[in-house]
């Protein structure tokens, strides 16, 4: 299958590394113009090296931005004010016990992980559907059906970002813009990393220490591992012409296979 996104601006949120940087990445690949988004724009410019690393003529900037506010999302759209695809992948994560889990921690999750994706949505679906084209997906994760017990918090957001995208599809019904929700696994990134090892025996080398978390905290994982480019092909396809008639569908990335497209 040959993904030409050539004449597309692409904005990912989240992107200065691991799975938006992988999205972005695979998104100028195949020709889009890319928009990498973060708070510190040190980060960003670093990212944009390593992209370009990979994807030597890549046509990519920068908006350094909070987008867990109205402010940052304003700037975002200031200086982007139109987008063909809008990828959220902006989002936090942490295990906690669950009844230790404060009221503040609860509005937190629901904030970054979900508002600031309906903030976004709001902004550039209505130029999408005036085009007749565009692209909205929401990186959800596995936690949205299987809710953890350390992650109560982070699970809530995720089964409402299901909601989000299964809604604003809707919106967009007949348009020629899809929105989809991808449902990722546990991807290897640095921070990641750092929260496996919190459950699991910290001399462990890497691979040993994914495969004990997977096999006791995920064992509903096939591949028992996810790599964010594994993510970032998925991404891509479902921004692609190829992809016009998936919307309104939560798919699942399980170790590197699309598991299932929910309706």
């Amino acid at each position: 299958m040959r993904i030409d996104l050539t004449g597309k601006k692409a904005v990912v949120t989240g992107s200065s590394q691991g799975i938006g940087l992988a999205i972005a990445s695979g998104l100028a690949a195949a020709g889009a113009s890319v928009v990498l988004t973060g708070r510190d724009a040190g980060r960003l410019e670093s990212a944009v090296r390593t992209l370009r690393d990979g994807v030597p003529d890549a046509d990519v900037e920068t908006v350094a931005c909070d987008l867990v506010t109205e402010e940052g999302a304003d700037r975002l759209q200031r200086a982007v004010p139109e987008a063909d695809v809008l990828v959220n992948n902006l989002g936090i994560f942490g295990a906690r016990p669950p009844l230790e889990i404060t009221d503040e921690e609860w509005r937190t999750y629901f904030d970054t992980n979900v508002l600031s994706a309906v903030r976004l949505i709001r902004r550039y679906l209505p130029g999408m559907t005036g085009r007749g084209w565009g692209r909205v997906q929401n990186i959800a994760s596995d936690s949205a059906l299987v809710v953890p017990a350390e992650m109560i918090h982070y699970g809530m957001s995720k089964t409402a970002l299901l909601a989000v995208s299964r809604g604003f599809a809707k919106e967009a019904a007949g348009t020629g813009v899809t929105v989809n929700s991808v449902i990722a696994g546990p991807t290897r990134t640095g921070g990641v990393e750092k929260f496996v090892y919190e459950l699991v025996d910290k001399d462990l080398p890497w691979d040993e220490a994914q495969r004990a978390f997977m096999r006791l905290h995920r064992p509903q994982s096939l591949l028992q591992r996810i790599e964010p480019e594994e993510i970032a092909n998925l991404v891509v396809y479902l921004s692609s012409a190829q992809a016009s008639a998936t919307t309104g569908a939560a798919v699942r990335v399980d170790g590197g296979y699309v598991d299932s497209i929910v309706p």
